[in-house]
């Protein structure tokens, strides 16, 4: 198996964070990708670096509008008096159809669900760099490769088609999801992060060409807060293809693993051509978040668990922060997932 990274995605360094009204140190920094990618290599991956794939995935699932807004809004925001270095919204309202502002400070509040996903002047090179990624890693399969983990840094799936959030700018998952359908009528994406994807919910909420499933820490009490619960199936041509697996506060393993074995029977009984595994691995017990308790051996046995699929599969990377056993995590994922997996 491949690792797909480019060094650049680094570049995007925020520094602005809100937890609990205080300000702090972004937990979506660098080193992360440091750790995982020598996690990856540690698990006997061959690193391939990144190299730009051009605007075209990325525009397949979001806007103009909101790609125009994060190619510009860093150098319109910093020409003004006394701006703050970074691209943060003041303001943020309830969507609707009408009203689009000129203002960047306007736009930053519709385009920009909250304050966990600064613009620097590096963010739009990271983040064409992390989509890339994903994108490199989809050819690879569609070429005839069993898997490939896509190195995506910044992450992405609290990124809807027109809205950042998160930490997230470009849903990498969702691109791609939206390449492998090129190829195959029916794509899954599973995500076993521990925060629930809302902007993948969002992008494929109304279509049935994507099934998504997604387990998280339920978000009655935790981020997102707005998305994620069981009643939430889809819309229109997508009703049904949408599954939400909140798991209480703190659970370990053994819950994780039974709600997994629910979501591989959902995907199999939707019989996909291909899968997205948006890969988080913030569900661990000794995260900095601190929402779920899965151990480094359950990584392990997730990764196991959805190898049984036997599915060409894009592993895209997203949360998991700065901890001593993220690389160690990363490594016992894919390690489990690479002795079960055949397609």
């Amino acid at each position: 198996m491949k690792v797909v990274y480019n060094e650049a995605q680094k570049r995007h360094y925020p520094k602005h964070f809100v937890a609990s009204g205080v300000i702090t140190q972004n937990p979506e920094m660098p080193e992360r990708a440091d750790r995982l990618l020598a996690g990856a290599i540690e698990a006997g991956l061959e690193h391939e670096l990144t190299v730009e794939q051009g605007p075209g995935p990325i525009s397949a699932v979001h806007s103009p509008a909101y790609i125009e807004f994060l190619m510009s809004a860093h150098a319109r925001w910093t020409r003004r008096q006394g701006a703050s270095a970074e691209v943060i919204p003041n303001v943020h309202p309830v969507r609707s159809r009408s009203g689009y502002p000129r203002s960047v400070d306007g736009q930053a509040g519709y385009h920009m669900a909250d304050t966990a996903c600064p613009i620097s002047a590096d963010t739009w090179e990271a983040v064409r760099l992390s989509a890339s990624t994903a994108v490199q890693a989809t050819t690879a399969v569609l070429d005839g490769a069993a898997s490939v983990y896509a190195l995506s840094r910044p992450p992405g799936h609290h990124a809807f088609a027109d809205m950042a959030g998160g930490f997230c700018y470009v849903n990498n998952s969702g691109v791609a999801a939206q390449g492998l359908r090129a190829v195959h009528d029916r794509v899954a994406i599973l995500d076993v992060d521990l925060h629930h994807g809302n902007g993948t919910q969002g992008m494929f909420y109304d279509r049935a060409d994507v099934l998504t499933v997604s387990l998280h820490c339920d978000p009655s009490r935790f981020y997102p807060f707005f998305w994620g619960y069981e009643d939430e199936r889809g819309e229109g041509a997508g009703y049904g293809y949408n599954m939400n697996l909140p798991l209480a506060r703190h659970s370990a393993d053994a819950a994780f693993l039974e709600a997994l074995d629910s979501a591989i029977a959902r995907i199999r009984a939707y019989s996909p051509g291909a899968l997205v595994v948006a890969l988080g691995l913030d569900a661990y017990e000794g995260d900095p978040f601190g929402g779920l308790r899965v151990s480094t051996d359950g990584f392990g046995r997730i990764g196991e668990k959805i190898a049984g699929l036997r599915l060409p599969t894009v592993i895209v990377q997203e949360g998991g922060y700065l901890c001593d056993d993220l690389g160690r995590n990363l490594t016992r994922f894919l390690t489990g997932f690479a002795a079960q997996h055949t397609v």
